[in-house]
């Protein structure tokens, strides 16, 4: 969601999901970074109950620029110090999900959120009920002229704002209308046991997430299905319950674009972040054009592992001979500080300072979340969290948190605070630059045929995960919500039957659609944010062009302007930050672009795959 001055704290907490206190190591996050001790963190948050009632003591007095420009800097005051408080809960359960000191902080914050979004739900409906010339006017004053981009915002609001009752009632509920993924969370990491396969080598394997993606790549297919139908065979525990929270939470997601005015949910989702229709749209009718690409990569796939079909549990293991030896850290350090040298100095200093400040938690642990991301608040430093395993996946992953902690710094150090945030269609961006770059960088460096063809495949595996894959599971949010925006319900049988039609249509005639695989869509956390993950893919291609650029401008423009890219936080909508960068969304091409490139890829393996073969 788009960063809004007044109801930033009633989106954050249900859009980010909090450490243990682990020894410190040079791998593990520093938490006293933000609170150096609970009775620090209870003072803001002391601080925080008290403001409460004097940001309500606004309410009916907002019209005139000078008292409007104190609330505002109280609000600032006020939400700064929420943000933290909610980071540092945030943070430590992540580490943990059983931490209870993290629950008893988290469920604290969480009142406290929701009591704040309840006492500011007044500014908007008052400021949107003042007299259109009255707002222009306020918009033009030299007291609000910091805020005079949000001011066009807050216009452009003024047909899904609701009276001021009806915005505090909303904000009251919004902690029960985000409880559905909560229930999710739980459900899937701290109920949840990994199950346990017996092996064709007869030892037994609990399929940790580290240890179910190495099966995945075993070259003995028996590994791979065993650990694959085990894993199919565990969520079986788990779809009951992951279906009927996800309908919970599609049934809010429409019931808030409703209350709202727009016509659906996507409607909502893509006009809190400022991105016409025509964007979504033009993405899913470029990729069902170039589906047969996919299609002929599977095919490949095929031939090279000497198949009749292509199963999901075929889909990961390497092309190109054994993976490569683990990665250790230190090497992935200076493997990054190398191949983001293109650019600058000064955006290499900032990479070295997170490896040397403990930005980044990086090890996988017992209940700790089992992803990665990055966070942050605007009076700290950026948080990544990896669960890195060693693998060429690990380095690319801890490549692209990098970019979306660079993205935060250079914007916290240019943007004031209501213009700190990012859309998350501009933060794929800078996560996926990093990608390209190393990608790049590695398949330059690379010294033996079978090196460049693994990082050949790893481009491929880059599209058809960050791209294809992810506008797969666009449409089928896509659907889902159409389906209960209509009506219907969502059952298990329904999902499995949705997400299984999906994967025929993309992997195409030489894939086989295993019932195991049908419950891929419960292990994808991103549904409960409804409309996110298009956004990885319409990244991916602006990012790609970016980074083309950076590669051929020889005079340093190219670096210059996605530098400032990356320092405009939210001051301009989205689209237009991009068309600044070089890039129209808007218009099909940049996704068309990335897509002509995968083709190539596909025909640039076909070759070395064929060079590979014995001749008869």
């Amino acid at each position: 969601m788009k960063r809004r001055l007044v109801s930033l704290f009633a989106m954050f907490l249900f859009v980010i999901p909090w450490p243990t206190s682990a020894a410190e190591t040079a791998y593990e996050w520093n938490l006293a970074d933000i609170y150096p001790s609970e009775a620090e963190w209870m003072r803001d948050y002391q601080a925080v109950n008290s403001a409460l009632p004097k940001l309500e003591a606004f309410e009916g007095k907002l019209d005139d620029a000078k008292t409007i420009a104190k609330l505002f800097a109280l609000n600032e005051q006020t939400a700064r110090k929420l943000e933290k408080l909610s980071l540092y809960a945030h943070l430590k359960r992540d580490l943990n999900i059983e931490d209870t000191t993290a629950a008893r902080l988290g469920a604290k914050v969480e009142a406290l959120a929701a009591q704040y979004a309840a006492k500011t739900a007044f500014i908007e409906p008052e400021l949107l009920a003042l007299p259109e010339r009255t707002l222009k006017k306020l918009q033009n004053s030299e007291p609000l002229k910091p805020y005079r981009y949000y001011f066009t915002e807050l216009r452009e609001q003024k047909p899904h704002t609701l009276t001021k009752r009806e915005e505090r009632l909303l904000a009251k509920l919004s902690p029960a209308l985000g409880e559905a993924e909560n229930i999710y969370d739980h459900a899937s990491r701290g109920d949840y046991e990994p199950p346990s396969v017996r092996m064709p080598d007869g030892k037994t394997v609990t399929l940790t997430d580290h240890n179910y993606a190495a099966l995945l790549q075993h070259r003995d297919r028996r590994y791979r299905k065993a650990a694959f139908e085990a894993k199919a065979k565990s969520y079986e525990t788990l779809e009951q319950t992951a279906a009927a929270t996800l309908y919970a939470s599609v049934k809010a997601d429409e019931l808030y674009a409703d209350v709202r005015r727009y016509p659906s949910g996507l409607d909502a989702a893509l006009a809190a972040d400022d991105v016409p229709k025509e964007v979504f749209d033009n993405l899913i009718t470029a990729v069902h054009r170039h589906l047969p690409a996919l299609h002929r990569y599977i095919e490949l796939r095929k031939q090279a592992l000497g198949l009749d079909r292509v199963h999901s549990y075929d889909l990961y293991v390497p092309l190109a001979g054994e993976t490569a030896e683990s990665i250790p850290v230190e090497t992935a350090k200076t493997l990054l500080l190398q191949g983001l040298q293109p650019l600058g100095d000064d955006y290499i200093e900032h990479v070295r300072r997170a490896f040397a400040e403990r930005w980044l938690d990086i090890y996988p642990r017992p209940k700790k979340y089992s992803g990665g991301y990055n966070t942050g608040a605007y009076d700290t430093h950026p948080f990544i969290l990896l669960n890195y395993n060693g693998s060429l996946d690990s380095v690319l992953t801890m490549a692209h948190e990098l970019g979306h902690a660079m993205h935060s710094v250079y914007t916290n150090r240019t943007q004031p605070y209501h213009y700190s945030g990012h859309s998350i269609f501009t933060a794929e961006v800078a996560s996926t630059a990093n990608e390209w770059l190393m990608l790049d960088y590695l398949y330059k460096q690379a010294k033996t045929k079978e090196e460049k063809l693994r990082l050949l495949i790893e481009q491929i595996e880059q599209i058809r995960g960050t791209l294809y894959t992810q506008v797969m599971y666009s449409e089928f949010e896509q659907q889902i919500h159409d389906h209960v925006r209509q009506g219907g319900s969502l059952t298990a049988d329904e999902l499995n039957h949705l997400w299984l039609t999906l994967l025929k249509t993309y992997y195409g005639p030489a894939y086989a659609a295993d019932p195991g695989a049908a419950r891929g869509w419960l292990r994808i956390p991103h549904f409960y944010d409804a409309f996110y993950v298009y956004k990885y893919a319409t990244s991916l291609a602006a990012s790609y062009a970016i980074v083309s650029g950076i590669q051929t401008d020889k005079s340093g423009e190219a670096v210059r302007r996605y530098k400032q890219f990356l320092r405009s936080g939210t001051s301009d909508d989205p689209i237009r930050l991009l068309k600044r960068a070089g890039v129209d969304m808007t218009r099909p091409e940049p996704v068309e672009r990335v897509l002509r490139h995968f083709a190539k890829l596909v025909d640039e393996l076909d070759k070395q795959l064929q060079n590979q073969q014995p001749s008869p």
